[in-house]
């Protein structure tokens, strides 16, 4: 069967097989990509981050029933730290988005980080890329929050919505120099909590001392996710945020930077390969580090010449 061509018909199958082949990189992932490439770029990607416990699941869930609700179909990936011992996505069930997964029109799938610094799989941007060519009107992309390193979200969203709560007191300024500068829209979620006012008033407060005059202020709403409170403000500030980018050209230059540094991943994880399976597998590896070790040559000498070889 012909994944690519199937997931291009609609099928369901092929695009969980596809979804596998490119998370496992098996031999035909690079084919089924290559195939699936000009059906790609019109999907809309919403990324969704911030802080562990801060409900993002929660209120992935109740975005995706309000896209559904508009008729709009949905792709969520939520990346997830990955499994020490099985290298697979320890909340793989995705338990509290149960009740989509009935959804013809939602497609959920978990992916591990698999040590990945940024929090978020190399290997994401091809999932996204795989439920834009099967048709998908909103790609949701979760990740895990783990501060700094979370910023490599933007490379992979549209927009990026940042989803805090009350009461983390010192944690959020922690967090600012990161994950507050790539936020197009915030999101205070669990709002019936003490402090989100103040919250509001810290974040409102940090984005002034960015000093920076931006075309765009990202709005602050309050949401009780588990009880459907400001989802659809959210929404509707998602899709202004969305309008506005549109209009000045910057999702273009999102896009085009997206692809740049797709392409920049691609190759580093090529050479990656490419060590691994000439020089690390053979066990070439050992016998130049006992060389190094015995001070017969060193690492530049080395790494150059493994460098010159590979550029033949």
């Amino acid at each position: 069967m012909d994944i690519a061509q199937e997931l291009l018909n609609g099928n369901r199958l092929a695009l969980s097989r596809a979804i596998t082949a490119i998370e496992n990189e098996y031999d035909e992932a690079t084919e089924i990509m290559k195939a699936l490439y000009p059906h790609t770029g019109h999907a809309f990607v919403l990324g969704i981050t911030g802080p562990p416990g801060a409900g993002k699941s929660t209120l992935t869930d109740k975005l995706a029933r309000e896209y559904r609700e508009q008729g709009k179909t949905v792709g969520i990936i939520a990346v997830d730290p990955t499994s020490p011992f099985s290298g697979g996505a320890i909340l793989g069930d995705r338990i509290r988005m149960n009740g989509l997964t009935l959804d013809e029109g939602v497609f959920i799938r978990s992916m591990g980080t698999r040590g990945s610094l940024g929090g978020l799989s190399h290997k994401t941007a091809d999932a996204v890329k795989a439920l834009d060519a099967f048709g998908k009107d909103i790609i949701f992309v979760e990740t895990v929050g783990v501060g700094q390193s979370e910023v490599d979200i933007v490379k992979a969203a549209d927009t990026t919505m940042v989803v805090l709560i009350p009461g983390m007191g010192d944690d959020i300024q922690a967090i600012k120099a990161g994950i507050l500068e790539i936020g197009d829209v915030f999101a205070i979620n669990k709002a019936d909590h003490d402090g989100a006012d103040k919250l509001v008033t810290e974040i409102n407060m940090m984005l002034d001392l960015d000093g920076v005059m931006k075309e765009w202020r990202p709005p602050i709403q309050k949401v009780i996710a588990n009880q459907n409170i400001g989802v659809t403000e959210i929404i509707s500030l998602i899709e202004k945020h969305h309008e506005h980018i549109k209009a000045n050209g910057q999702l273009t230059q999102r896009r085009t930077e997206r692809t740049k540094n797709e392409m920049l991943d691609i190759l580093n994880s090529g050479i990656g390969s490419y060590i691994t399976r000439n020089i690390v597998d053979n066990g070439k590896l050992d016998g130049l580090v006992k060389d190094i070790k015995a001070h017969k040559t060193d690492p530049y000498t080395v790494v150059g010449n493994i460098m010159r070889s590979m550029l033949k």
